[in-house]
């Protein structure tokens, strides 16, 4: 930072406990400045903006191939001070946002610029941190002047999924039957009903599942459950994708000839990643697998979608199994490596949670955001002739150098 700056930082407010932005959220801050001496600035503006990537390399050496792509879902420019060449001109790929500006001498003190956004109101993935990508909606702040370094400051918002009500298709039990008979090593028949409460559940919470076991086969078997998260990056036609076991237990023996009926509690961790399917080149999906383990013959397995939600939207347990089951305690989850070798991708198995008639492509940005009211600044926002002046009481969330 230039000896003339003394103080260049970034500060947002936080609108809910959690700290969290959704899609038409208000995102409220200022940027503070403190020169040691009079200074002249070329340009200086705020900006916010959404952005998905995705990057991986394959092979070494002269067969070493990279595959990236990008997708933009909105951003969001607000200047403070702005050469007059090119004022009133439109930016590509930018919407511009009006607010106070300001002459280009910043004198001696400390100054405070506020800004205001609103996010589109539009369909966009929540933010994600992953091996080969991310989702990311970033607040920045550059100021530039002439033979001097460029300043700049950022910080990262995080955004989740509103809750629409459009997710009653999340509330509903899932069902399903395996039967196998016995040819090899044993003779007899096995079946399993699998009956989950429901689709959805939100991070940290309890997911319960009803398992109805007959062996009349010759053989014991083992009940084995695992809920397996899949993240999928896509650049173009290739793809990568990676699992891993969230959880992943083997329970009681049922011996041959019995019966049994019990319930399957699985405890997700609160910093579980959502479900993301509205990302054109990301894709974050669950898959709940309930199998009888045989040894030396093929596991008879139900295999159910599951759809990881934010903490705040949360879907209501289906009311009541049936009688007679017996409970298992919640397992520890079990983290499992990434596998050398890539699975086919599972397109089709999980539940479409977006309805895109609802919200329009992120590539609708432009031109949905209402100009800010130039008056609505907070109470102590004063204005000085050049640039407003700094009032610390003001700064809640901030990122400094």
């Amino acid at each position: 930072m230039s000896r003339s700056i003394k103080e260049f930082s970034l500060h947002y407010d936080p609108i809910n406990e959690s700290n969290t932005f959704t899609t038409g959220d208000i995102v409220e801050g200022r940027v503070v400045l403190e020169v040691t001496k009079e200074i002249k600035v070329d340009s200086f503006f705020v900006k916010l903006r959404g952005d998905a990537n995705v990057r991986w390399t394959e092979g070494s050496g002269d067969d070493e191939t990279t595959y990236s792509d990008h997708e933009r879902y909105f951003k969001l420019k607000q200047y403070f001070i702005q050469k007059s060449s090119k004022k009133g001109k439109r930016e590509k790929n930018a919407t511009l946002v009006e607010g106070e500006t300001y002459g280009p001498v910043i004198r001696p003190g400390s100054h405070v610029f506020p800004f205001r956004f609103q996010l589109p109101q539009q369909n966009m993935p929540p933010s994600f941190e992953g091996n080969h990508g991310w989702v990311k909606y970033v607040l920045m702040v550059k100021l530039s002047r002439r033979w001097k370094p460029t300043s700049t400051k950022y910080t990262e918002l995080t955004f989740v999924l509103r809750n629409d009500g459009s997710n009653d298709h999340l509330l509903q039990p899932q069902s399903g039957t395996q039967d196998k008979k016995m040819k090899l090593f044993g003779s007899g028949k096995m079946s399993m009903t699998v009956t989950s409460e429901k689709t959805g559940y939100m991070q940290g919470e309890m997911i319960r599942v009803f398992v109805d076991i007959d062996n009349s086969s010759s053989r014991d078997v083992r009940l084995k459950y695992s809920l397996k998260q899949q993240q999928t990056f896509i650049a173009g036609r290739s793809i990568n994708a990676g699992v891993k076991y969230i959880i992943k237990e083997t329970r009681d023996r049922i011996p041959s000839g019995e019966k049994s009926k019990c319930i399957v509690d699985m405890m997700l961790p609160r910093d579980l990643t959502v479900t993301i399917e509205n990302c054109r080149i990301i894709k974050v999906q669950y898959q709940l697998k309930i199998s009888l383990d045989v040894s030396f013959a093929l596991n008879p397995a139900v295999i159910f979608p599951v759809v990881i939600l934010p903490t705040d939207q949360q879907c209501p347990p289906w009311q009541g199994p049936p009688g007679g089951f017996q409970s298992y305690l919640p397992p520890q989850p079990s983290l499992m490596p990434y596998p050398g070798e890539l699975p086919p991708t599972t397109s089709g198995l999980y539940p479409n949670l977006y309805t895109p008639s609802v919200l329009p492509h992120p590539g609708a940005a432009a031109g949905v955001y209402p100009n800010p009211n130039l008056n609505a600044v907070q109470s102590g926002f004063h204005p000085a002739p050049f640039a407003p002046v700094y009032d610390p009481n003001q700064s809640i969330v901030s990122f400094t150098s």
